[in-house]
């Protein structure tokens, strides 16, 4: 969904930046979301990722990564 007035519990997220984000409630409004590393065997948090992160500046254009 690429709504951002829907919410999915399941996905809480502060990235107050990302199109998907709903900024009053906390929580993204994606279905599901995609996350990867770059690193080839993660041990630390900064090495994960949500591909689906998209900029809100990019609204209607595709993100960093493919979003779902």
């Amino acid at each position: 969904m690429n709504d951002n007035r829907y919410v999915n519990e399941s996905i809480k997220c502060s990235v107050k930046s990302c199109v998907h984000q709903n900024s009053e409630r906390g929580y993204c409004s994606l279905d599901a979301i995609t996350v990867g590393t770059h690193e080839p065997h993660p041990t630390k948090c900064q090495c994960v990722d949500c591909e689906s992160f998209r900029p809100a500046q990019l609204k209607g254009k595709k993100g960093c990564k493919t979003a779902p």
